[in-house]
């Protein structure tokens, strides 16, 4: 894959759910990355990566992104960038902002979002202005490349978004649901509490109090040159 941060720390995931080992958890969660990021004129080359990295994967995790890759590559990427905007930008549900699902535009969003900051430089990453840090895309490519174990913390920290997600993707027919999928099959089976925070979450939606994210200060975004076009949207 990128490697885009190979020059930080790199701690692995303990336990390697589902029997992956820490390679096929670096591929499949920049692959899912690199699938989910806005679709540009760099989509070509990161589909012949996702490629490539899914050929060592198992069934479970490598099917479903190499079936969101096939059909990425075969739609117009026009068309593509559209869907992507009324699939991400528009839909509550499918949001990419990981604490959006859990506090949606409320102030106690702003203390999960420094909570991502602090972890990602506790990792040795400086963060640039300009973007949030509980994008899904720079948290899966933090997890891939750089720091297992909290990458993989902070998915579980936020299952209940991450399943509801899933489950908007899917039942819509979204060409990016198969993303979701192997993210998923990469961590451990839905435990009672969880399960029902999902069920929960899906009833209700996010938060929908919007009262700004003051309190959170400038955004940040983790260097990702792969992924530049990524946008807040509720």
């Amino acid at each position: 894959m990128s490697g885009v941060l190979s020059s930080a720390r790199r701690a692995l995931a303990p336990g390697l759910a589902r029997g992956l080992s820490a390679d096929q958890l670096t591929a499949a969660w920049q692959s899912a990355s690199l699938l989910l990021d806005y679709p540009d004129e760099q989509l070509p080359e990161r589909l012949a990566l996702v490629t490539a990295a899914c050929r060592e994967l198992p069934p479970a995790v490598g099917a479903p992104l190499l079936a969101v890759a096939g059909t990425l590559a075969s739609r117009e990427l026009g068309d593509l960038q559209a869907e992507y905007v009324t699939t991400f930008d528009s839909r509550r549900r499918c949001n990419l902002f990981l604490t959006y699902f859990a506090h949606g535009d409320t102030r106690k969003r702003g203390a999960a979002l420094l909570r991502f900051k602090q972890a990602y430089l506790a990792a040795g990453v400086q963060l640039d202005e300009g973007e949030l840090p509980d994008h899904l895309c720079v948290v899966l490519e933090f997890a891939a490349c750089v720091d297992q174990r909290t990458g993989r913390q902070l998915l579980l920290d936020h299952r209940a978004g991450l399943e509801l997600l899933r489950m908007s993707l899917r039942d819509m027919g979204s060409p990016w649901a198969g993303a979701l999928e192997a993210v998923s099959a990469t961590l451990p089976p839905l435990r009672g509490d969880e399960a029902v925070a999902v069920r929960r979450l899906a009833a209700e939606g996010p938060p929908a109090e919007e009262v700004g994210l003051s309190p959170y200060g400038t955004a940040v975004d983790l260097p990702m040159p792969s992924v530049p076009s990524r946008r807040e949207g509720a």
